[in-house]
Protein backbone atom coordinates (compact mmCIF):
# COMPACT_ATOMS: atom_id res chain seq x y z
CA UNK A 1 0.00 0.00 0.00
CA UNK A 2 1.59 3.46 -0.88
CA UNK A 3 1.53 6.15 0.92
CA UNK A 4 -0.85 8.17 -1.50
CA UNK A 5 -3.00 5.10 -1.56
CA UNK A 6 -2.75 5.34 2.63
CA UNK A 7 -3.63 9.43 2.02
CA UNK A 8 -7.03 8.77 0.10
CA UNK A 9 -8.15 6.30 2.26
CA UNK A 10 -7.61 8.44 5.55
CA UNK A 11 -8.72 11.43 3.82
CA UNK A 12 -12.03 10.07 2.24
CA UNK A 13 -13.51 8.78 5.20
CA UNK A 14 -16.58 9.98 6.96
CA UNK A 15 -16.16 9.97 10.39
CA UNK A 16 -14.86 12.74 12.79
CA UNK A 17 -11.14 13.65 12.73
CA UNK A 18 -10.83 12.48 16.35
CA UNK A 19 -11.98 9.03 15.43
CA UNK A 20 -9.97 8.82 12.21
CA UNK A 21 -6.60 10.01 13.71
CA UNK A 22 -7.71 7.85 17.10
CA UNK A 23 -7.84 4.71 13.75
CA UNK A 24 -4.75 5.76 12.11
CA UNK A 25 -2.70 6.38 15.61
CA UNK A 26 -3.91 2.74 16.69
CA UNK A 27 -2.52 1.26 13.44
CA UNK A 28 0.97 2.67 13.63
CA UNK A 29 1.23 1.70 17.47
CA UNK A 30 0.22 -1.96 15.80
CA UNK A 31 2.65 -2.08 12.98
CA UNK A 32 5.44 -1.14 15.50
CA UNK A 33 4.70 -3.67 17.65
CA UNK A 34 6.90 -6.52 18.50
CA UNK A 35 4.17 -8.65 17.46
CA UNK A 36 6.06 -9.67 13.59
CA UNK A 37 3.05 -11.37 11.38
CA UNK A 38 0.50 -10.53 14.06
CA UNK A 39 0.09 -7.05 12.61
CA UNK A 40 -2.97 -7.45 10.16
CA UNK A 41 -4.99 -10.01 12.43
CA UNK A 42 -4.36 -7.35 15.48
CA UNK A 43 -5.25 -3.97 13.71
CA UNK A 44 -8.62 -5.34 12.29
CA UNK A 45 -9.11 -6.81 16.14
CA UNK A 46 -8.66 -3.91 17.46
CA UNK A 47 -10.30 -1.91 15.23
CA UNK A 48 -13.29 -3.79 15.84
CA UNK A 49 -13.29 -4.10 19.26
CA UNK A 50 -12.99 -0.05 19.45
CA UNK A 51 -15.16 0.64 16.54
CA UNK A 52 -12.84 2.18 14.56
CA UNK A 53 -12.46 2.12 10.66
CA UNK A 54 -10.55 -0.87 9.59
CA UNK A 55 -8.88 0.64 6.52
CA UNK A 56 -7.78 3.43 8.44
CA UNK A 57 -6.37 1.13 10.98
CA UNK A 58 -4.70 -1.21 8.73
CA UNK A 59 -2.90 2.02 7.01
CA UNK A 60 -1.12 2.57 9.95
CA UNK A 61 -0.29 -0.57 10.49
CA UNK A 62 1.29 -1.46 7.02
CA UNK A 63 3.73 1.41 8.34
CA UNK A 64 5.67 -1.87 8.86
CA UNK A 65 6.81 -3.59 5.33
CA UNK A 66 9.56 -4.55 3.55
CA UNK A 67 11.23 -1.27 2.56
CA UNK A 68 10.57 -0.19 6.41
CA UNK A 69 11.19 -2.66 8.64
CA UNK A 70 15.26 -2.83 9.01
CA UNK A 71 15.04 1.06 9.94
CA UNK A 72 12.32 0.94 11.99
CA UNK A 73 13.22 -2.20 14.24
CA UNK A 74 16.97 -1.18 14.16
CA UNK A 75 16.00 2.59 15.73
CA UNK A 76 13.36 0.77 18.39
CA UNK A 77 16.05 -1.71 19.36
CA UNK A 78 18.43 0.80 19.60
CA UNK A 79 16.26 2.93 21.78
CA UNK A 80 15.17 -0.66 23.37
CA UNK A 81 19.08 -0.74 24.26
CA UNK A 82 19.03 2.48 25.92
CA UNK A 83 16.01 2.32 27.95
CA UNK A 84 17.20 -1.17 29.58
CA UNK A 85 20.49 -0.79 30.07
CA UNK A 86 21.52 -3.11 27.42
CA UNK A 87 24.46 -0.65 25.44
CA UNK A 88 27.26 -2.83 25.31
CA UNK A 89 25.14 -5.44 23.46
CA UNK A 90 25.65 -3.56 20.08
CA UNK A 91 29.33 -2.83 20.69
CA UNK A 92 30.38 -5.85 21.81
CA UNK A 93 29.12 -7.69 18.93
CA UNK A 94 31.18 -8.78 15.65
CA UNK A 95 28.69 -9.23 13.28
CA UNK A 96 31.41 -11.27 10.94
CA UNK A 97 31.80 -13.75 13.81
CA UNK A 98 28.35 -14.56 13.89
CA UNK A 99 26.84 -18.18 13.45
CA UNK A 100 24.28 -20.50 13.32
CA UNK A 101 25.17 -21.41 16.94
CA UNK A 102 25.85 -17.78 18.59
CA UNK A 103 23.20 -15.96 17.16
CA UNK A 104 20.69 -16.77 19.43
CA UNK A 105 23.06 -16.06 22.19
CA UNK A 106 22.91 -12.54 20.43
CA UNK A 107 19.57 -12.81 20.09
CA UNK A 108 18.32 -13.51 23.79
CA UNK A 109 20.50 -10.31 24.95
CA UNK A 110 18.13 -8.44 22.04
CA UNK A 111 14.65 -9.27 23.27
CA UNK A 112 14.12 -7.24 26.26
CA UNK A 113 15.01 -4.04 23.99
CA UNK A 114 13.62 -5.11 21.56
CA UNK A 115 10.06 -5.48 23.22
CA UNK A 116 10.66 -2.52 25.19
CA UNK A 117 12.01 -0.08 22.83
CA UNK A 118 9.09 -1.26 20.07
CA UNK A 119 6.68 -0.59 22.51
CA UNK A 120 7.59 2.66 23.47
CA UNK A 121 8.83 3.85 19.97
CA UNK A 122 5.15 2.66 18.51
CA UNK A 123 3.48 4.91 21.06
CA UNK A 124 5.40 8.12 20.60
CA UNK A 125 5.04 7.13 16.64
CA UNK A 126 1.53 6.77 17.78
CA UNK A 127 0.55 9.87 19.46
CA UNK A 128 2.71 11.94 17.07
CA UNK A 129 0.51 10.65 14.17
CA UNK A 130 -2.92 10.78 15.63
CA UNK A 131 -1.79 14.83 16.58
CA UNK A 132 -0.48 15.10 12.56
CA UNK A 133 -3.56 13.24 11.43
CA UNK A 134 -6.01 15.20 13.42
CA UNK A 135 -4.57 18.65 12.33
CA UNK A 136 -4.51 17.78 8.78
CA UNK A 137 -7.77 16.49 8.32
CA UNK A 138 -9.14 19.44 10.56
CA UNK A 139 -7.47 21.94 8.37
CA UNK A 140 -8.80 20.09 4.99
CA UNK A 141 -12.35 19.95 6.85
CA UNK A 142 -11.83 24.31 7.50
CA UNK A 143 -11.55 24.57 3.78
Amino acid sequence: MSLSDKLRIIFSVKDTPEKIAFAFAVGIFIGISPFLGLHTLMAIAFASILRLNKLVTLAGAFVTNPLTIIPIYSFATWMGTKMTGHENTFSQTNFKEITIINIFSILKELILPFFVGTIAFGLIAGVLSYLLVYYILKRMREI
